[in-house]
């Protein structure tokens, strides 16, 4: 007879695997803009203390990506444009730095997973996969922050780019998504040719044109079922290393 399988118990799920299953949730768009994460649902899903709910929550909140409010809870953010133009006047000046440094540094290794990477993105577009295109496009530009070596630009940029998700990339047509994968190409040929200016350059302006959305800004509704957007899907389509 087959053995039960036990549920995982409160020390098997840490602070770190609640903030990345929230944060995950929310940039594939099971998690919309101003949902409400109620402490005791949250408790019973990841099988935890509320002491560990609200650390997580706390993490969250200084990444930006959950609002806490006094009497009322833990929403995820939902950015104003002013935030969201100062997140991406935010991002111009680290990718830069980051942009460069990546010019100098950058390997035959680095180039021939980028290029894979941008593939997958394509990949993606082309099946409709959403929630997998809007991790995909934010991850490229993490990717060359991880491969110009510096471990603090790399976190200050993945949390820009989390909180700049939550305002474009999950509303983006597939036509500027598109957009989006072939100026990435176009600041990888640049920096293949340790064209470190050019590259910049590119970069700058692939940020202006996915700020543009912000115009676009939607009024998204906040019901949703917390235990299916936090639930592991079966498969998981595999990410270019």
């Amino acid at each position: 007879m087959p053995r039960r399988r036990r549920k995982p118990s409160s020390a098997a799920i840490s602070t770190e695997v609640i903030v990345h299953r929230i944060t995950e949730a929310v940039l594939e768009q099971r998690l919309p803009l101003g949902a409400k994460l109620a402490e005791e649902k949250l408790c019973k899903i990841f099988g935890v203390s509320r002491t560990k709910v609200r650390q997580a929550l706390n993490r969250l909140a200084q990444n930006r990506l959950v609002t806490l409010l006094p009497r009322r809870g833990a929403f995820i953010t939902r950015p104003s444009p002013r935030e969201a133009q100062q997140v991406f006047d935010a991002r111009r000046v680290v990718e830069r730095e980051i942009v460069e440094r990546f010019a100098e540094k950058a390997t035959s290794e680095h180039f021939e997973k980028l290029e894979a990477h941008l593939a997958a993105e394509r990949r993606a577009i082309e099946a409709g996969n959403v929630p997998l295109r809007n991790r995909l496009l934010g991850m490229f530009h993490v990717r060359i922050a991880e491969f110009a070596d510096n471990e603090v630009l790399t976190q200050i940029l993945t949390g820009l780019v989390s909180r700049s998700s939550l305002v474009t990339l999950l509303f983006q047509s597939n036509r500027s998504v598109i957009c989006s994968t072939d100026e990435h190409a176009a600041v990888l040929d640049a920096l293949r040719k340790r064209d470190a200016k050019k590259a910049v350059r590119l970069m700058d302006e692939h940020l202006i044109h996915v700020e543009r959305d912000l115009a676009r800004l939607p009024t998204i509704g906040v019901q949703v079922d917390l235990e299916a957007a936090l639930s592991l899907p079966r498969t998981r389509a595999k990410v270019a290393a």
